[in-house]
């Protein structure tokens, strides 16, 4: 296959709106993700080692984190199907078997504390040895938050774009065959880094584009250049028919910078200083960047604190204007996953202890999504997240109000008069 080829299809794929490159890779709101899901997988081995995991999938820890996974836009999506209690089936077999289980901590656990791609290969192949039923290679879609340059994403159509690309034979399910497929795809990002990136989520969802139809694979003969190339050229013409999907997306982007730019404006005119998400700061609303009038550093007790890094990913943080007490956090879910959001107020609150007691928290998303946030905090699984009194801000109680309180409000009564109660009674 011609390295020629290669290079061309890579570079006409980054350039294409609705290619998983940029409606994944370079989406904002990606990055967010992996502290929270690291700590969520944190808490699934205390809770395994600790006796408390339980024997089912449906309300547990890790149903908390593989949803939060799975609801990333389209490359994870279906990745909680492989974790699904199958109870004819008897897999995954770490939900009654306590031995596998415990293996499956040891697993999450020693990668977490590694560094090395042989030590992530080593507790890989000691997992392997056990032969756990129905426990294969999806696990690696967790590695892949904990170890992102190391071990790729994992699923049916990003091993069908590696066998199109490189004429392999890889099999789902099978340890062996995804470390086999991991080198490859390893030494191929390696050839054409340049183009993609050290994070191996890029050169993942260039295959996952080729395994789900999206782009057409180089061919391995010359015979075959003409009409690959005339393929090549369909599938770029074929972004317009995606036109409304990736518009939408975008759109979706655009309103949650809206959000965050009435909640920063909020907080500046009740006499708070802001905090603007590190990641959003160069975001513009308007023309202005989102990260105007706010604060360009934390105060050093946040920025020292164990969570300074999910703190510093925080949508709006309205912190008192004399000292560094964080008076509210705000986390917008506009389109992106409730359990995204509700993840990193887990997070929040348990790695930052003076955010947890006397901080509110809010999440601000559509009026439409009420029922969907109350539905997943009714779940055991976020019952510590339940019991900080986090409350619901709709998007319409807050386009209504928001000028009234920034006139005649003061401090939080006002934000919290139109908010919504969503902790237990």
């Amino acid at each position: 296959m011609s390295e020629q080829l290669i290079g061309q299809l890579i570079e006409r794929w980054r350039g294409d709106p609705g290619a998983t490159y940029q409606s994944w890779f370079l989406w904002e709101e990606r990055l967010k993700n992996f502290r929270s899901i690291r700590r969520g997988i944190t808490q699934v081995v205390a809770e395994i080692d600790g006796g408390t995991f339980g024997v089912a999938y449906r309300g547990s820890s890790l149903e908390t984190v593989v949803r939060s996974v799975a609801e990333q836009r389209q490359i994870f999506k279906g990745a909680d199907h492989a974790f699904l209690w199958k109870p004819k089936l008897r897999i995954p077999d770490i939900y009654e078997n306590s031995a596998n289980q415990r293996a499956f901590a040891r697993l999450l656990h020693d990668c977490s504390c590694c560094d090395t791609a042989d030590e992530i290969l080593a507790a890989i192949h000691a997992i392997d040895r056990l032969k756990i039923k129905g426990l294969g290679p999806a696990v690696a879609n967790l590695l892949y938050f904990l170890h992102p340059t190391h071990v790729p994403p994992f699923n049916t159509a990003i091993v069908n774009g590696y066998n199109e690309l490189t004429g392999s034979k890889v099999k789902l399910g099978n340890w062996e065959h995804f470390l086999a497929m991991r080198a490859g795809i390893v030494a191929l990002n390696g050839r054409w880094r340049s183009l993609l990136s050290n994070d191996l989520g890029a050169i993942g969802a260039l295959l996952f584009d080729i395994g789900s139809g999206r782009y057409p694979a180089p061919p391995r003969d010359v015979d075959g250049e003409a009409a690959w190339l005339e393929r090549l050229q369909r599938a770029r013409d074929e972004a317009a028919a995606l036109s409304k999907a990736a518009a939408a997306e975008i759109e979706g982007d655009r309103s949650h910078t809206e959000i965050q730019a009435w909640l920063r404006d909020l907080g500046l005119a009740l006499g708070f200083s802001v905090w603007i998400a590190a990641n959003d700061r160069s975001r513009a609303n308007d023309g202005v960047p989102l990260a105007h009038g706010c604060l360009t550093r934390l105060p050093e007790v946040l920025e020292s604190a164990p969570g300074s890094e999910s703190i510093r990913l925080i949508d709006v943080l309205w912190l008192e204007p004399e000292g560094a007490r964080v008076a509210a956090a705000f986390e917008v879910e506009h389109s992106t996953s409730i359990y995204s959001g509700i993840v990193r107020m887990l997070d929040l609150a348990s790695s930052v202890g003076n955010l947890s007691g006397s901080t509110a928290l809010f999440l601000v998303a559509p009026d439409s999504r009420e029922p969907e946030v109350r539905a997943q905090l009714g779940r055991p699984a976020f019952s510590r997240v339940s019991d900080l009194d986090v409350r619901y801000l709709p998007y319409g109680e807050l386009e209504k109000h928001r000028a009234a309180i920034a006139r005649f409000g003061s401090g939080l009564k006002g934000v919290e008069a139109i908010a919504r109660r969503l902790g237990r009674a």
